[in-house]
């Protein structure tokens, strides 16, 4: 299986935070003004191939694997937090000598966007985060005792210990199950991003490189007080963005974004969860629209 190949790609990079071997993709343009492009869960750096590909001319553009993820190294143990995320983005941002970012975060990369910020203000230019803010506080439940979230968490975890990473006996195979997981995603899309998301086994079968363990969230990190005075640090332009069909709120509607100084709430019709894949136009279109400003 080959992906419609996309003109100019980045080159890879390896970097150490915290012992962990981990890697990022640049794509060039050094003396541009420096964008950070982190992605969410379960994910990896080359699905934003289709955004880096339109702004590496305007801008010197990296994009992490975060840790477990992608080509970067697994964590031994199974703590994966928002703190450390924090952490290695922190430390690429020093290797790298990267500084007045525009840094762009997808889900739990929105999320982990949104943290960095609100530590290094005044590393952060312009900061967007798609669908980074976790459920509803409608609907999130934070009432349970901290025992029992521990608990949980060792209950999940010890449960992930057994879990198989899945397999597929065809990549062709891995790409169904992409394109079944995200309908609005083209061909193409879809192809590319399990090409770069997926690695062969020694059988000839085909897994996704994330690392199981990565799903059970661990109890231990920010707390809802701590996140929103995080937010409050933030001093530049931001602006969140949410899929109309997915399950994220907007946060005018919820109150969130009055923890801001400088943010505005948009919301993209026909888009789900991945809003940068699933209308990659009109994310390009608002996102530029936000820059110029």
């Amino acid at each position: 299986m080959r992906s419609a190949s996309l003109k100019g790609g980045p080159t890879s990079h390896i970097y150490f935070s915290q012992r962990l071997r981990l890697h990022y993709v640049d794509w060039g343009n050094e003396d541009a003004p420096a964008m950070l492009l982190v992605h969410g869960g379960r994910d990896h750096c080359r699905n934003w191939d289709w955004v880096a590909q339109e702004l590496k001319h305007d801008y010197h553009i990296i994009a992490p694997d975060l840790r477990g993820h992608g080509d970067s190294q697994w964590l031994v143990g199974g703590g994966y937090t928002t703190i450390d995320y924090v952490y290695d983005i922190a430390q690429l941002v020093r290797q790298t000598g990267i500084d007045d970012i525009v840094l762009i975060g997808h889900s739990m990369g929105g999320s982990i966007s949104l943290a960095y910020t609100g530590l290094y203000p005044e590393k952060v230019h312009k900061l967007v985060s798609i669908e980074g803010m976790g459920m509803s506080p409608a609907v999130a439940d934070d009432s349970a005792p901290g025992h029992e979230r521990l608990r949980d968490w060792v209950a999940n975890l010890r449960q992930l210990s057994g879990r198989i990473p899945k397999r597929y006996a065809t990549l062709e195979d891995a790409f169904q199950r992409m394109q079944q997981a995200n309908p609005h995603l083209t061909e193409e899309q879809a192809r590319h991003l399990t090409i770069h998301g997926s690695n062969q086994n020694e059988d000839g079968t085909y897994s996704w490189k994330f690392d199981n363990y990565m799903r059970a969230w661990s109890p231990v990190g920010l707390s809802a007080r701590q996140t929103f005075g995080l937010y409050r640090r933030i001093a530049c332009p931001t602006l969140l963005v949410h899929g109309v069909e997915s399950w994220a709120s907007d946060p005018k509607d919820d109150g969130r974004l009055d923890y801001f100084h400088n943010a505005r709430s948009v919301a993209v019709d026909d888009a789900g969860h991945w809003v940068h894949h699933d209308q990659l136009a009109s994310f390009l279109d608002t996102l530029k629209g936000f820059l110029a400003t």
